[in-house]
């Protein structure tokens, strides 16, 4: 039987199993499958997994017990001492497979995505080797030419001659109308060598593979020049011409608007997108903002009557009530107000006090008033072994749900996860809260990482250490922290946190919480004595950071019988012994029921 034809220009793919299960092999072929793919031949001597997973679908369950039946997959011969090798199978003879995932689930025994599965020996996924597949019906581009080895192309060549370009100085001719991005490395390797780093050659990969196969006619394209944003329609395909120094080879030609938008004056959706530090930026998820500027709306975008849907409602937070600060028991509205006004002009704050004075509650209720209800709030607790990888996202042991087996993947932290909820389609205009407990207790360094950076300026983007993405913190996602001042650590807070953070007060001797107990006790119609106790307690406490919250005495049990007394015990107390510690005072003398209770009128 002859040999299938391998697919030019593609190398030989692998699969390792896991637990040293083996490796198989197999490249793709020239022939199409039944969905369009190009077929894959799984080569004699490969390791299949014996075992199927039981979401496996029927059709594969099928092939593998025919070529189970007909010779094709074998018993691995057993390798002494290595009896806790899972149980798998020996390819007898090549296998022509529907496709490269058709070939990874017979080779992996559950359903798997043959082009990010199969890699090369150097760890490239196979597809790397495949065409562009479906895009969207129009996108829009960010291509950088101000500084291009010194030269000011935006100025001297693109807008005055009508088109954009890349340097193509060290390419070989192209003979492919969209090389793929396996071709596109190995002449940057060879083209480059000796002239760029690899972390440089990587990007040129990607700008490449972007200028030359993702762009189209129709799609929208900008670059920056002399402060400004210049928008445009690509008009033509690519076209290679020889130009000084090889700084503008691959040119498409581009209708240009004339006069440009200052930079002050774009929306913060698209500056936030401007700073990622690439040549080629893909700009699509804000091509609505750029349409409004271009002042062409997109006609898919146009409603059923033949206009155009209006423009999203502006990101605000909701008019403080009085039926808000009835229900926190705040009788001054003007300080609520303050709340909402700070959290619009500073997007971060911080409630810090004494223990028991409503810190994190009031975060809550607050946070679920002005989001607009629980789904928008998200609540952290920090701790001294948190970090960036737990709070924004890292590499974590996940266990695959097929086989149970546990591999590192990254991982989205409860930021991360907010971040990119609040900045999907639709959502930017409404309020998203994090929440984060006992925020001074963790190295808040090494928890925030870059995102120290973000968090005072919302309108840049960053480089992730982890994933490498661009990211921004969206401008509908706010921060609120909250602090306990009994153990001293806020004094550790260092200025760059002060600096990004409101810090706001919530002390037993100030308003709103003075006079919360007083409040809280007449709403539920009981005895004012707790009220006038806790007054008398926090006269006694010399140090406003141990002052005494109201909510100890805020709760159910402690008007049970003998409730109050209970709680005096086993609550504050122990708390006061351990901030007198040392100085063999008697606690309960000075601030014990019984003595307190003398002194009242």
């Amino acid at each position: 039987m002859p040999q299938p034809d391998r697919l030019p220009g593609t190398p030989e793919f692998r699969i390792r199993l896991p637990k040293d299960g083996g490796e198989a092999r197999g490249y793709l072929l020239t022939e199409f499958g039944g969905n369009g793919t190009y077929k894959f031949l799984l080569l004699r001597g490969s390791s299949v997994a014996a075992e199927a997973s039981p979401g496996l679908g029927d059709h594969a369950r099928r092939h593998r017990a025919e070529l189970r039946a007909g010779g094709a997959l074998i018993d691995a011969p057993a390798e002494f001492g290595r009896s806790w090798t899972p149980p798998r199978w020996t390819v007898a003879r090549d296998i022509i497979c529907n496709s490269s995932s058709a070939a990874a689930a017979l080779v992996y025994g559950y359903g798997a995505s043959g082009p990010e599965s199969w890699r090369t020996a150097e760890g490239h996924p196979l597809a790397d080797y495949l065409s562009t597949g479906w895009r969207a019906p129009r996108k829009a581009w960010l291509v950088r030419g101000s500084n291009v080895s010194g030269h000011n192309l935006v100025r001297q060549l693109w807008l005055e001659e009508g088109f954009v370009s890349l340097s193509g100085a060290h390419l070989p001719p192209l003979e492919e109308a969209e090389p793929t991005k396996s071709t596109l490395r190995r002449f940057v390797e060879e083209g480059y060598e000796g002239a760029a780093s690899y972390h440089q050659k990587q990007g040129l990969v990607d700008e490449l593979h972007a200028f030359l196969t993702q762009m189209r006619v129709g799609d929208t394209v900008t670059t920056i020049g002399d402060g400004r944003l210049y928008i445009g329609r690509i008009t033509g395909e690519v076209v290679r011409t020889a130009s000084p120094g090889g700084l503008s080879d691959l040119r498409r030609t581009v209708a240009w608007q004339a006069g440009g938008h200052a930079h002050e004056e774009l929306p913060e959706e698209v500056e936030q997108r401007l700073s990622a530090q690439r040549d080629v930026v893909d700009l699509t998820g804000v091509l609505d903002a750029l349409d409004g500027l271009a002042g062409h709306p997109d006609p898919a975008a146009a409603d059923g009557a033949g206009g155009y849907p209006d423009a999203p409602p502006e990101l605000s937070l909701p008019e403080v009530t009085g039926a808000l600060a009835a229900d926190l028991l705040v009788h001054d509205r003007a300080w609520l107000e303050e709340i909402r006004e700070l959290l619009l002009d500073e997007q971060q704050l911080v409630f810090y006090g004494p223990p028991g004075t409503g810190k994190t509650y009031l975060a809550m209720k607050l946070a679920e008033y002005f989001g607009g209800g629980p789904e928008q709030v998200k609540i952290v607790q920090f701790h001294p072994s948190y970090a960036y990888e737990d709070f924004f996202e890292g590499f974590r042991p996940v266990a695959d749900p097929e086989t149970r087996e546990v591999a590192f993947r990254l991982t989205a932290g409860p930021l991360r996860e907010l971040a990119d909820l609040a900045s999907r389609e639709g959502n930017r205009h409404v309020p998203h809260f994090l929440i984060i407990d006992e925020i001074n207790r963790a190295n808040l360094a090494k928890v925030f990482g870059e995102l120290y950076f973000l968090l005072e300026y919302r309108k840049k983007s960053l480089r992730l250490t982890y994933s490498g993405d661009d990211f921004a913190l969206p401008r509908n996602l706010f921060v609120i922290g909250t602090m306990n001042t009994a153990d001293r650590s806020i004094a550790l807070v260092d200025a760059a946190m002060r600096r990004r953070f409101a810090f706001v007060e919530l002390s037993p001797r100030t308003e709103p919480t003075a006079g919360l107990l007083a409040r809280w006790l007449r709403r539920e119609d009981r005895d004012p004595e707790p009220a006038r106790l806790l007054d008398a307690l926090n006269a006694r406490i010399e140090d406003g950071d141990f002052a005494i919250g109201p909510s100890y005495l805020m709760k159910p049990g402690v008007y049970r019988d003998g409730g109050l007394e209970r709680t005096w015990r086993t609550k504050i107390l122990p708390l006061l012994e351990e901030h007198h510690y040392g100085e063999g005072l008697d606690i309960a003398a000075r601030y014990g029921l019984d003595a307190l209770r003398e002194r009242l009128p």
